[in-house]
């Protein structure tokens, strides 16, 4: 059994934070560059331009990529056999949260009651903490700061299994037409189909963890990515809503099992600026 600290996992939370808000991933860089050379619309090109111009400013360490650090999203991939040593996992993720919106000055964004009060946690905290266990002794650790804009355009959608692939075409069409220029595109749409309600959700939000434009293994599920993506972009919405031929970089989707009257669609859309950062203990 191998001991890990609780006070390196939040170290490593509060270093992972700071960096996810200020260093934008080679992989959405890339993915923006290629954008700005396909669009066709000058007022695209000029929204490209800026957000590169963004990229390079925040890169200083100064300067958050957005204002809206957003919603700590942590995924923690723990080895079943390693131990958590001197705390508790969770207190310690939500201790690094605290330290590294705190020390890097980042937006606090949570609020302690959804409908009444929304008294601001002055921390960013808690963390929103999705954990699985799997073989092996290291602890990885994901923060993804998730902004309101973005994750407000989230979806779920019980489709019946006879909606069958065009139900999943159409639905998740519509909901970034609906979206419009809210999430602040061009956007990379996380896509989660089967399980069961609170699974796909998960699986939509999972899926944007993989490198921008990086097909699904699975040669069936790699094309319904492209065929969304080419419906996505015939929307006409454009970058920040203004209008061209880019309004999503990608669509990733990942699928798993479900019961045999239901066809769960998780819906989640990360903007442009698809920040997050990893770590192995």
């Amino acid at each position: 059994m191998r001991e890990i600290q609780a006070i390196q996992v939040s170290e490593t939370v509060a270093q992972l934070a700071i960096e996810a808000n200020h260093y934008l991933g080679e992989d959405v860089i890339a993915a923006l560059k290629n954008a700005r050379l396909l669009e066709e619309s000058p007022a695209g090109r000029e929204v490209f331009d800026q957000l590169l111009m963004n990229v390079d400013i925040a890169k200083q360490g100064e300067f958050p990529l957005c204002q809206d650090t957003g919603v700590a999203v942590v995924s923690v991939e723990l080895g079943q056999d390693a131990h958590i040593v001197g705390g508790n996992l969770n207190e310690a993720i939500h201790a690094g949260v605290k330290k590294g919106y705190t020390d890097g000055y980042l937006r606090k964004s949570m609020v302690g009651q959804p409908f009444s009060k929304r008294a601001n946690s002055k921390d960013n905290t808690p963390a929103m903490i999705h954990t699985e266990i799997v073989p092996g002794d290291q602890l990885k650790i994901i923060v993804m700061p998730k902004g309101g804009g973005c994750e407000n355009m989230s979806a779920l959608g019980m489709l019946k299994p006879a909606d069958g692939r065009q139900g999943v075409l159409d639905f998740v069409t519509g909901v970034i037409d609906k979206a419009g220029s809210n999430p602040c595109p061009p956007t990379i749409v996380g896509v989660g189909i089967g399980g069961n309600a609170d699974q796909a959700m998960w699986l939509a939000k999972k899926a944007l963890l993989r490198p921008v434009g990086q097909p699904n293994p699975e040669e069936e599920y790699a094309a319904l990515e492209k065929d969304l993506l080419e419906r996505i972009n015939a929307l006409g919405i454009g970058p920040m809503g203004l209008g061209g031929r880019i309004t999503s970089l990608a669509v990733h989707a990942l699928v798993a099992p479900c019961h045999i009257a239901s066809m769960p669609v998780g819906v989640n859309v990360q903007c442009h600026s698809a920040r997050y950062k990893e770590a192995v203990l």
